[in-house]
């Protein structure tokens, strides 16, 4: 790749967007550390390192210019830059948006700080250790285990892929770039929309150690198709302030624009931190007017029951992994979703990009947002799990595009939950501490079967056939009260609690593969389009046959490396006419 080409250029944080930012995807030089012998032999201070990487793309990935696929725990990243002179006195932030498994960080040899967590976006404040010239040598050492103890999602852990565990993800996934701040700015809003009441709320955050005077001012616009909404401004006294403002208006006959599949409306706002008139730091959003809820053994959004139509989506490309190659390449993704009549994905075992995320709000997609798992119990998976899964629900809290929170899947990491009262105790308290962060959102613990404390009854089955569905889940007293298994002899609910009611959803179900295709994928394999359509249609017209069932997932929407029963191939290729799916999903 040209050296002066950009990958994945676009802003990288689209719901929290300022104006001054400078991207660092593009060649960094690069070396792996076999051996650990990096910072003992001070390569922070040489930089001398002898290969070269694109980033955002992992080692292992052909885009990244290595290709290299034998798992190194220590790898190092360099890049020198200048930090331009209209930006010589503001504060400068590095970000990350995520990078895989600790990062340790140098700026001009010093050490800056050290991050740990594979999914989610980071930062670190670099202005103390800019040099006079405003030069920039920046220095990152990446570390990765193949440890069962850290989230690693679909990540293997063993020296070949097997199942559906795929190459591993090391070091720096996602954009990196640098943002230029003044000393007191905004940190972030939490936007919580309220559809009965016609109200919105923001509750702002400014940094801890900022110089909080008696003459700061923030104002909070609010506009829709360019059209004012609401505007108001308060006095900030304290880093945290809380303000809730009724936004129908007068443009709409007094009504909300709703979100939804339908109509995903959006209201811009833009937040302005003022000191003295004087403009400190200003930032664009937006938000979108919607609510999921659960009423009668149904989902509501904007308190109507919508049957969801999902696609698992584990966002893997062919030469680029988990790091989507474009943003063309996201939105080739969601469009062909759509036209396959699905309303939502499944984003399985990842935590996904936010030009996805952004994508789905601006397209109506519905997303079900689940956390990468770790494959062992143990206080330090706990521990491991625990904070990074708090950081991903803060992170995306703001996307209306998200309607579900899923930390856990199929007893991944927590595989006795079926009668081990601590593995049932910490799903609970992942439970209890996501509802009370965002009571918003649905909570899924542990989908597929066992559930605990879950706000949706949702159930894996690979059964082939409708007439075998249809038998097994005529009743549904024997899946809830555990009378019959299903899916290799699980059952709906972990020993000791009770179906409360919750909506069923049959949340993996499908995986078809062709036989001309090198891999694996569930049940029999199919010779042509016409098995395919045959097949899928039965199963999927006697899931939605069943009442009491109000939404379904489909496996999957493209073959991931060897698991090849995508809809599409791994390079986006239909398998069968895409216009055949969608008549039978709608039908």
């Amino acid at each position: 790749m040209d050296q002066n080409i950009i990958p994945r250029k676009e802003y990288p944080r689209p719901h929290f967007a300022r104006e001054d930012w400078l991207n660092l995807n593009g060649e960094w030089n690069f070396a792996f550390d076999k051996n650990n012998i990096g910072e003992k032999e001070k390569w922070y201070e040489s930089g001398d390192l002898k290969q070269k990487i694109i980033v955002p793309f992992t080692y292992e990935t052909k885009a990244s210019g290595i290709g290299e696929e034998v798992f190194c725990a220590n790898i190092w990243y360099q890049k020198q830059i200048t930090v331009p002179e209209e930006y010589k006195d503001k504060k400068v932030l590095l970000h990350f948006q995520a990078a895989d498994y600790i990062t340790k960080l140098w700026v001009n040899g010093k050490f800056v700080g050290r991050h740990q967590g594979g999914q989610i976006a980071f930062s670190f404040d670099i202005s103390e250790f800019i040099d006079e010239n405003r030069e920039v040598n920046i220095v990152v050492k990446s570390e990765d285990s193949d440890s069962c103890h850290q989230p690693r999602g679909k990540q293997r852990w063993l020296d070949k892929n097997f199942g559906c565990w795929y190459v591993q993800t090391t070091g720096i996934w996602q954009t990196v770039w640098l943002e230029f701040l003044n000393e007191v700015h905004v940190d972030s809003v939490k936007i919580t929309p309220d559809i009965d009441t016609e109200s919105v709320e923001f509750s702002y955050q400014l940094p801890e150690e900022a110089d909080i005077s008696d003459d700061l001012t923030l104002k909070t616009e609010i506009t829709f198709n360019q059209m004012s909404i609401k505007s108001f401004s308060i006095d900030i006294h304290r880093p945290k302030h809380t303000s809730k403002v009724n936004i129908a208006s007068d443009h709409f006959d007094w009504k909300v624009m709703l979100w939804g599949p339908e109509h995903p409306n959006l209201y811009d706002v833009v937040f302005t931190l003022y000191k003295n008139g004087e403009i400190l730091d200003q930032v664009e959003s937006y938000f979108g007017m919607r609510k999921i809820s659960i009423e009668n053994g149904n989902v509501l959004l904007n308190n109507i029951p919508i049957y969801q139509r999902l696609l698992l989506d584990q966002g893997y490309w062919l030469d680029s992994h988990l790091t989507p190659p474009s943003e063309e390449a996201i939105l080739e993704d969601i469009d062909k979703t759509m036209e396959m009549g699905y309303n939502g994905v499944r984003k399985h075992m990842k935590v996904e990009d936010q030009r996805f995320l952004y994508w789905a709000d601006k397209k109506g997609l519905l997303v079900w947002s689940e956390m990468a798992a770790t494959y062992e119990f143990s206080e330090e998976a706990m521990q491991n799990f625990t904070e990074e899964w708090l950081e991903v629900v803060e992170q995306q809290y703001n996307h209306p595009s998200i309607i579900t929170w899923t930390p856990f899947n199929e007893s991944w990491g927590v595989k006795n939950i079926y009668t081990d009262v601590k593995q049932q105790q910490f799903t609970e308290g992942i439970y209890h501490l996501t509802k009370a962060f965002d009571s918003m959102r649905p909570v899924i613990v542990n989908d597929g079967w066992e559930h605990t404390v879950s706000d949706i009854l949702t159930l894996h089955d690979y059964v082939e056939m409708g007439e075998e569905f249809s038998e097994r889940y005529k009743d549904l007293e024997t899946i809830v009260e555990n009378k019959i298994a299903f899916n290799k002899h699980k059952h709906a609910m972990a020993k000791g609690y009770e179906y409360k009611g919750q909506p069923i959803i049959i949340s993996e179900y499908g995986g078809i593969a062709f036989s001309s295709e090198k891999g694996w994928g569930y049940g029999n394999q199919v010779k042509n389009e016409e098995e395919f359509l045959k097949r899928f249609e039965s199963i999927t017209q006697a899931i939605k046959e069943i009442d009491y069932i109000c939404g379904f997932c489909y496996t999957q929407i493209t073959d991931v490396q060897q698991e090849v029963n995508g809809l599409l191939t791994e390079d986006r290729q239909p398998k069968i006419d895409l216009r055949k799916i969608r008549d039978i999903n709608l039908k």
